[in-house]
Protein backbone atom coordinates (compact mmCIF):
# COMPACT_ATOMS: atom_id res chain seq x y z
CA UNK A 1 0.00 0.00 0.00
CA UNK A 2 3.13 2.51 -0.25
CA UNK A 3 2.36 5.50 -2.01
CA UNK A 4 -1.68 4.08 -2.33
CA UNK A 5 -3.78 7.21 -1.39
CA UNK A 6 -7.34 6.41 -2.80
CA UNK A 7 -8.61 2.86 -3.15
CA UNK A 8 -11.84 2.41 -5.79
CA UNK A 9 -13.78 -0.83 -4.43
CA UNK A 10 -15.73 -2.65 -6.88
CA UNK A 11 -18.84 -3.76 -5.39
CA UNK A 12 -20.05 -7.54 -6.14
CA UNK A 13 -18.17 -10.37 -5.02
CA UNK A 14 -15.87 -7.69 -3.36
CA UNK A 15 -18.29 -6.05 -0.94
CA UNK A 16 -21.83 -7.62 -1.68
CA UNK A 17 -21.62 -11.18 -2.03
CA UNK A 18 -23.48 -12.23 -5.02
CA UNK A 19 -24.54 -15.76 -6.72
CA UNK A 20 -25.50 -15.55 -10.34
CA UNK A 21 -27.15 -19.59 -9.53
CA UNK A 22 -29.87 -18.16 -7.55
CA UNK A 23 -30.95 -15.99 -10.59
CA UNK A 24 -31.17 -18.60 -13.02
CA UNK A 25 -33.19 -20.86 -10.84
CA UNK A 26 -35.16 -18.40 -10.01
CA UNK A 27 -35.83 -17.75 -13.50
CA UNK A 28 -35.81 -21.62 -14.12
CA UNK A 29 -38.67 -21.36 -11.23
CA UNK A 30 -40.72 -19.28 -13.35
CA UNK A 31 -40.34 -21.85 -16.44
CA UNK A 32 -37.81 -20.08 -18.39
CA UNK A 33 -35.99 -23.46 -19.29
CA UNK A 34 -32.76 -22.16 -20.74
CA UNK A 35 -32.12 -18.96 -18.93
CA UNK A 36 -27.99 -19.55 -18.68
CA UNK A 37 -28.29 -19.51 -23.02
CA UNK A 38 -30.67 -16.53 -22.66
CA UNK A 39 -28.24 -14.49 -20.14
CA UNK A 40 -24.88 -15.65 -22.07
CA UNK A 41 -26.87 -13.69 -24.72
CA UNK A 42 -27.88 -11.00 -23.24
CA UNK A 43 -24.68 -10.24 -21.98
CA UNK A 44 -22.80 -9.93 -25.50
CA UNK A 45 -26.09 -8.52 -26.45
CA UNK A 46 -27.26 -4.55 -26.58
CA UNK A 47 -30.05 -5.11 -24.24
CA UNK A 48 -27.80 -6.13 -21.32
CA UNK A 49 -25.12 -3.25 -21.68
CA UNK A 50 -27.94 -0.84 -22.73
CA UNK A 51 -29.28 -1.69 -19.05
CA UNK A 52 -25.82 -1.44 -17.25
CA UNK A 53 -25.27 2.63 -18.99
CA UNK A 54 -28.35 3.40 -18.84
CA UNK A 55 -29.53 3.02 -22.56
CA UNK A 56 -32.21 0.59 -21.53
CA UNK A 57 -34.50 2.02 -19.62
CA UNK A 58 -35.98 -0.65 -16.19
CA UNK A 59 -39.31 -0.91 -18.47
CA UNK A 60 -38.02 -1.39 -21.77
CA UNK A 61 -35.77 -4.50 -19.82
CA UNK A 62 -38.80 -5.93 -18.01
CA UNK A 63 -40.83 -5.87 -21.44
CA UNK A 64 -37.95 -8.10 -23.14
CA UNK A 65 -37.48 -10.71 -20.61
CA UNK A 66 -41.57 -10.23 -20.49
CA UNK A 67 -40.79 -12.66 -23.86
CA UNK A 68 -38.92 -14.58 -22.90
CA UNK A 69 -40.97 -16.01 -19.29
CA UNK A 70 -44.53 -18.23 -19.64
CA UNK A 71 -47.47 -15.90 -19.74
CA UNK A 72 -49.07 -15.29 -16.55
CA UNK A 73 -45.72 -14.03 -15.26
CA UNK A 74 -45.56 -10.68 -13.64
CA UNK A 75 -43.07 -7.95 -14.07
CA UNK A 76 -42.50 -8.43 -9.81
CA UNK A 77 -41.43 -11.87 -10.51
CA UNK A 78 -39.29 -11.04 -13.07
CA UNK A 79 -37.76 -8.30 -10.74
CA UNK A 80 -37.85 -10.55 -8.02
CA UNK A 81 -35.63 -13.38 -10.05
CA UNK A 82 -33.28 -10.94 -11.40
CA UNK A 83 -32.51 -9.22 -8.24
CA UNK A 84 -32.07 -13.46 -6.07
CA UNK A 85 -28.52 -12.99 -7.08
CA UNK A 86 -27.87 -10.17 -4.62
CA UNK A 87 -27.20 -11.92 -1.34
CA UNK A 88 -25.71 -10.37 1.93
CA UNK A 89 -23.28 -7.30 3.01
CA UNK A 90 -20.90 -9.00 5.57
CA UNK A 91 -20.70 -6.76 8.46
CA UNK A 92 -17.03 -7.29 8.96
CA UNK A 93 -16.60 -5.60 5.39
CA UNK A 94 -18.14 -2.97 6.12
CA UNK A 95 -17.05 -2.21 9.27
CA UNK A 96 -13.33 -1.95 7.29
CA UNK A 97 -14.65 0.14 5.00
CA UNK A 98 -15.34 2.77 7.67
CA UNK A 99 -11.38 2.12 9.09
CA UNK A 100 -9.93 2.18 5.29
CA UNK A 101 -11.78 5.99 4.94
CA UNK A 102 -9.41 7.23 8.25
CA UNK A 103 -6.45 7.02 5.73
CA UNK A 104 -7.61 6.74 2.22
CA UNK A 105 -10.05 8.39 -0.10
CA UNK A 106 -12.48 5.81 -1.31
CA UNK A 107 -14.77 5.16 -4.17
CA UNK A 108 -17.03 2.50 -5.66
CA UNK A 109 -17.18 1.85 -8.89
CA UNK A 110 -19.99 -0.78 -9.78
CA UNK A 111 -21.09 -1.96 -12.99
CA UNK A 112 -25.16 -2.37 -12.24
CA UNK A 113 -28.35 -1.83 -12.91
CA UNK A 114 -31.08 0.56 -11.62
CA UNK A 115 -33.25 -2.80 -10.43
CA UNK A 116 -30.07 -3.85 -8.61
CA UNK A 117 -29.57 -0.46 -7.38
CA UNK A 118 -32.64 -0.32 -5.64
CA UNK A 119 -32.24 -3.64 -4.27
CA UNK A 120 -28.77 -3.46 -2.65
CA UNK A 121 -29.69 -0.33 -1.27
CA UNK A 122 -32.63 -1.81 0.49
CA UNK A 123 -31.12 -4.71 1.48
CA UNK A 124 -28.26 -2.43 3.44
CA UNK A 125 -31.06 -0.67 5.04
CA UNK A 126 -32.83 -4.05 5.80
CA UNK A 127 -29.50 -5.53 7.02
CA UNK A 128 -27.88 -2.65 8.65
CA UNK A 129 -30.29 0.22 9.15
CA UNK A 130 -28.14 2.34 6.48
CA UNK A 131 -30.14 3.99 3.68
CA UNK A 132 -27.28 3.83 0.90
CA UNK A 133 -24.07 2.86 -0.06
CA UNK A 134 -22.98 6.28 -0.55
CA UNK A 135 -22.05 6.41 3.59
CA UNK A 136 -18.95 4.21 2.86
CA UNK A 137 -17.19 6.06 0.15
CA UNK A 138 -16.74 9.77 -0.64
CA UNK A 139 -18.25 8.69 -3.94
CA UNK A 140 -20.27 6.28 -5.69
CA UNK A 141 -20.44 5.53 -9.39
CA UNK A 142 -22.81 2.75 -10.97
CA UNK A 143 -22.04 2.01 -14.80
CA UNK A 144 -26.18 3.20 -15.48
CA UNK A 145 -25.81 6.47 -14.01
CA UNK A 146 -22.04 6.82 -15.40
CA UNK A 147 -23.03 6.12 -19.25
CA UNK A 148 -20.05 3.52 -19.44
CA UNK A 149 -19.20 0.44 -18.05
CA UNK A 150 -15.83 -1.55 -16.79
CA UNK A 151 -13.41 -2.36 -18.56
CA UNK A 152 -13.91 0.94 -20.85
CA UNK A 153 -11.60 3.20 -19.59
CA UNK A 154 -13.53 6.38 -19.86
CA UNK A 155 -14.94 4.90 -16.92
CA UNK A 156 -11.65 4.41 -14.99
CA UNK A 157 -11.31 7.55 -16.24
CA UNK A 158 -13.88 9.66 -15.11
CA UNK A 159 -13.46 8.66 -11.54
CA UNK A 160 -10.05 9.82 -11.75
CA UNK A 161 -10.57 13.35 -13.47
CA UNK A 162 -13.88 14.17 -11.46
CA UNK A 163 -11.96 13.88 -8.13
CA UNK A 164 -8.44 14.74 -8.81
CA UNK A 165 -6.97 11.87 -8.59
CA UNK A 166 -3.24 10.50 -9.60
CA UNK A 167 -3.97 6.73 -11.34
CA UNK A 168 -0.33 5.48 -9.22
CA UNK A 169 -1.69 6.88 -6.45
CA UNK A 170 -5.22 5.00 -7.28
CA UNK A 171 -5.69 1.53 -6.48
CA UNK A 172 -8.80 -0.89 -7.51
CA UNK A 173 -10.06 -4.29 -6.58
CA UNK A 174 -11.96 -6.24 -8.29
CA UNK A 175 -13.11 -9.77 -8.99
CA UNK A 176 -13.12 -10.04 -12.70
CA UNK A 177 -10.16 -9.97 -14.63
CA UNK A 178 -11.49 -8.13 -17.64
CA UNK A 179 -12.15 -4.98 -15.24
CA UNK A 180 -8.64 -5.26 -13.63
CA UNK A 181 -6.77 -5.04 -17.57
CA UNK A 182 -8.79 -1.72 -17.95
CA UNK A 183 -7.78 -0.18 -14.82
CA UNK A 184 -4.22 -1.20 -14.98
CA UNK A 185 -4.53 0.07 -19.06
CA UNK A 186 -4.68 3.60 -17.56
CA UNK A 187 -2.34 3.26 -15.16
CA UNK A 188 -3.74 2.27 -11.84
CA UNK A 189 -2.54 -0.30 -9.56
CA UNK A 190 -4.60 -3.41 -8.76
CA UNK A 191 -5.61 -6.37 -6.63
CA UNK A 192 -7.45 -9.41 -8.95
CA UNK A 193 -9.41 -10.36 -5.99
CA UNK A 194 -10.32 -13.86 -6.66
CA UNK A 195 -12.18 -16.50 -4.22
CA UNK A 196 -11.89 -17.59 -1.39
CA UNK A 197 -10.21 -14.26 -0.88
CA UNK A 198 -12.06 -11.40 0.48
CA UNK A 199 -10.63 -7.68 1.22
CA UNK A 200 -10.46 -8.94 5.13
CA UNK A 201 -6.97 -10.84 3.62
CA UNK A 202 -6.15 -8.06 2.04
CA UNK A 203 -5.86 -5.39 4.57
CA UNK A 204 -6.04 -7.38 7.86
CA UNK A 205 -2.31 -8.79 7.25
CA UNK A 206 -0.99 -5.02 6.36
CA UNK A 207 -2.93 -3.50 9.79
CA UNK A 208 -4.40 -0.98 7.21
Amino acid sequence: MQGIKNIIFDLGGVILNINYQLTSEAFVGLGVKHFNELYTQFHGSSLFNGLETGHVSTEEFLAEMQRHVPEGVTGEQITGAWNAMLLDFPLQRLQLLQQLRQHYNLYLLSNTNAIHLAEFNRLLQESRGIPSLGEFFDKAYYSHLMGCRKPDAECYQMVLDENGLLAEETLFIDDTLPNIEGAKAVGLQTIHLQAPRTIMDIFRPAGI
